[in-house]
């Protein structure tokens, strides 16, 4: 849910007129106004970069049962080669960065990070948001805020402790509540809770996190049908739980007023039945039921530094080894473009998607917290 503006770039250090050229900048101007075309017409102004692999928690339907192995460092963008890749995005067009991982309050200097791209909101970009499972987020949330980041998505799939380790692989249930709780009064202008709902795992829970958050807070509590990555048991050992029986579990306790789509949620307005509105908002992401692919104007950046178009199509160029091996910026334009021109209309139906995952093997498909939540 939108909260009053609060924090924006006030504090953050501007980016020197001689970096700002360096990257081909100018004051609040971009390229191209209409953001990245691909063949189908649809404008990708929504940059998502993970910056690292790592995190402190091993989530089910992120990281395959017997973990990955984890990409020496120099095999890691740098924040130099971050900073350079997003002034380039938002010359193209991008006019919102989210930063992700593996868990990006894992990486060392992160704050550092989000100042450089924090700077980019004087030359184009306008929304600058981060995916985070919020168990280190405290600390940070006042350098945040002075930085210019706007956004915070943080991930929680359960209110019990005993559930959480069971989910998560790690304790911090009421660390992470906290978090939330104090992410929220902090005075960024966005903050949601994301939960990826599993049959037979939390879906009991769906009613209890709405009130949790939404009915105490005004933020939005977004539920995610569980989509297949590379190793993590989706079909198997867990089950998605529809959009439609996500909906209809919530409309058991609450009446529910349709918002529209806004990116990839269909948001409602809530209400108890027989009693009062809910200060924040529901979301649901219905990836696998009913696509948002139309629509989409996303684009992903690894933390290895390849380019992908589709979080759930295997495509990726490499990007990295080209700029170290001297890419101009025209070139690595070059290098974005082609591969947005390979991507598909929308993405294959989750069993294919199974299949297909399955036939090109852990060398080839990567898992969800390789490729970026």
């Amino acid at each position: 849910m939108e909260l009053p503006l609060a924090g924006g770039t006030q504090g953050a250090v501007p980016m020197d007129a001689e970096t700002a050229a360096a990257y081909g900048l100018t004051e609040k101007g971009p390229a191209r106004a209409q953001g990245l075309l691909d063949r189908f017409g649809r404008s990708h102004t929504y940059l998502r970069i993970s910056v690292t692999e790592r995190c402190n928690l091993r989530c089910k339907y992120c990281m395959p049962e017997e973990g990955v192995t984890l990409l020496p460092r120099d095999h890691l963008l740098s924040y130099e080669e971050i900073e350079r890749l997003a002034a380039l995005f938002v010359r193209l067009g991008v006019r919102k960065i989210r930063l992700t991982g593996g868990e990006p309050l894992v990486r060392r200097d992160i704050d550092d990070l989000v100042a450089r791209i924090g700077r980019l909101k004087d030359h184009g970009l306008r929304e600058l948001a981060m995916t985070s499972n919020a168990l280190l987020l405290r600390d940070h949330i006042p350098h945040f805020l002075r930085s210019g980041l706007d956004a915070v998505n943080l991930s929680l799939d359960t209110l019990r402790p005993d559930r959480f380790q069971r989910i998560t692989g790690r304790p911090g249930c009421e660390e992470t509540i906290e978090a939330i709780q104090a992410a929220a009064r902090a005075g960024f202008r966005s903050v949601k809770v994301n939960a990826v709902v599993m049959k037979g795992v939390n879906d009991d829970e769906i009613v209890d996190l709405a009130r949790a958050f939404a009915g105490e807070l005004p933020l939005e509590v977004r539920y995610i049908e569980y989509m297949p990555f590379e190793g993590n048991g989706w079909g198997d050992a867990l089950q998605m739980f529809p959009a439609a029986a996500i909906r209809a579990r919530l409309e058991e306790r609450f009446e529910l007023a349709p918002l529209g789509l806004q990116e990839t949620a269909q948001i409602y307005r809530a209400r108890e039945r027989g009693g009062a509105e809910l200060p924040g908002r529901i979301g649901i992401i219905s990836s696998m039921t009913e696509p948002f692919c139309s629509t989409c104007n996303r684009t992903r950046l690894t933390a290895d530094g390849n380019f992908r178009w589709c979080l759930l199509d295997e495509g990726e160029i490499d990007l990295r080894a080209p700029m170290r091996a001297g890419a101009t910026d025209a070139d690595l334009v070059a290098i974005i473009e082609e591969g947005l021109r390979r991507k598909n209309a929308g993405h294959a139906p989750a069993s294919v998607l199974k299949e297909s995952q399955k036939a090109a093997g852990p060398s080839r498909a990567r898992s969800m917290i390789r490729i970026g939540g």
